[in-house]
């Protein structure tokens, strides 16, 4: 075992680690649009209910979706072999995981909702290791570690607590996490036979009905003219780039450089959120959220040396 400390290793790097890659850039803009995607949406739950919401915004992404692969390609083309498992990506990745997090966040506080999902990232590097699917170097996990802990310290800050009250709420965000931990390994068994724009547009065929079915009773009862243009906008943004945009980024570096290197950087969401939420939502910041973010940025930063390298 060597003995030299994981900051000598990334000091080491040079050149190499400091140019942003392809992947950098890609997932530091899902990462942005994720985060200022909860402030927004947040926003907008005080006047739509949630499964409503839900159901409109990926109707929505679902049709943009079609509409654009048919400009690029003409038609959804998926080989026969990726029907079956598509299919139930879809409906774990989609239908079940976004019925777990918005329920589960109606019956929790957002800080244990955020600091539950954080560990989502952990999950898929173990879960990957352990089937196979994943390289898991002592850069990787170090990094995931380093930055759960800062999620952990953010999420603390902001008033994360275990409760009797909110153990339905955490329990379905659990289970959210280890959806989108299978729909993100599913993804990585797929090859390189299926393009990242289609593959999300199939799941989101095979997922978006099930949420239309949810939404549908609360659909029926919105006087939709009377809505504020606030919840028009956050289907618009919540649609077109948190889903399409950021889907289609997301899945394709999860082909590129691997699911469990791609997710670390989602643990940079939630500090990212608490910023965009100091003068969206009026919650400042402590100290402490910036001794978490400091280990979060460490940790991202230690596990992309496995995608610079």
């Amino acid at each position: 075992m060597s003995d030299v400390s994981p900051l000598t290793e990334l000091s080491k790097t040079g050149n190499t680690a400091s140019r942003l890659s392809f992947a950098d850039v890609t997932m530091l803009a899902v990462i942005v649009i994720w985060a200022c995607n909860i402030s927004i949406v947040k926003a907008a739950l005080s006047d739509i209910a949630p499964l409503p919401f839900t159901a409109v915004r990926f109707t929505t992404a679902t049709l943009l979706l079609v509409l654009l692969l048919r400009l690029r390609d003409g038609v959804l083309h998926v080989p026969r072999a990726h029907w079956g498992k598509l299919f139930w990506l879809g409906i774990v990745g989609n239908t079940v995981y976004q019925f777990c997090f918005i329920v589960g966040l109606s019956k929790t506080t957002a800080a244990n909702s955020a600091m539950i999902m954080g560990a989502t990232p952990a999950m898929i590097a173990l879960s990957g290791g352990l089937l196979g699917l994943e390289r898991l170097t002592r850069n990787v996990v170090l990094g995931v570690a380093l930055a759960f802990a800062g999620i952990v310290v953010v999420m603390l800050a902001r008033g994360a607590s275990l409760s009797s009250q909110t153990l339905t709420g955490d329990l379905l965000t659990l289970v959210a996490g280890i959806c989108w931990t299978v729909y993100v390994l599913g993804l990585r068994t797929l090859g390189s036979q299926l393009s990242s724009l289609s593959a999300t547009t199939f799941t989101l065929l095979s997922g978006t009905p099930g949420l239309l079915l949810l939404g549908w009773p609360g659909m029926r009862q919105i006087v939709w003219s009377e809505l504020p243009l606030k919840i028009w906008f956050s289907l618009l943004y919540s649609s077109l780039l948190a889903l399409v945009v950021a889907y289609v980024l997301y899945n394709s570096n999860v082909k590129r450089i691997g699911g469990s290197r791609t997710s670390v950087y989602g643990c940079a969401i939630p500090l990212l959120a608490t910023l965009v939420a100091w003068p969206a939502l009026g919650e400042r910041p402590t100290w402490w959220h910036a001794a978490g973010g400091a280990l979060i940025v460490a940790g991202v930063l230690l596990a992309r040396q496995e995608t610079a390298n």
